[in-house]
């Protein structure tokens, strides 16, 4: 069992990670959309191209603009924020209890 709770705590570090960075891309991206930067910049296009499918699925089913904010960005941060606090310890607590 000590194979599955290393893989379980080796999930739960990389999930952690990935969602600290992806949270930093939303965070930047919000930053930048103040600007009005150059479309064709591979930097905006990247930022773009890694936040734009999580705004759409969270438009689809939340009114997120209101008096012309847009608060998908603050909604995508909060569910981050969520999943670091709530899943990523829950991992780790399974497999501590699995070894």
């Amino acid at each position: 069992m000590f194979i599955l709770s290393n893989f379980l705590l080796a999930v739960s570090y990389t999930l952690d990670i990935a969602l600290e960075i992806y949270k930093w891309i939303v965070i930047i991206s919000a930053l930048v959309s103040f600007v009005n930067p150059d479309p064709y910049n591979p930097v905006i296009k990247f930022l773009r191209a890694s936040t734009e499918p999580v705004y759409r699925f969270i438009r689809r089913y939340i009114p997120t603009v209101v008096y012309n904010v847009d608060f998908a960005p603050f909604i995508v941060i909060l569910i981050i924020i969520f999943l670091q606090k709530f899943l990523v310890p829950t991992l780790q607590q399974l497999a501590y209890r699995l070894s």
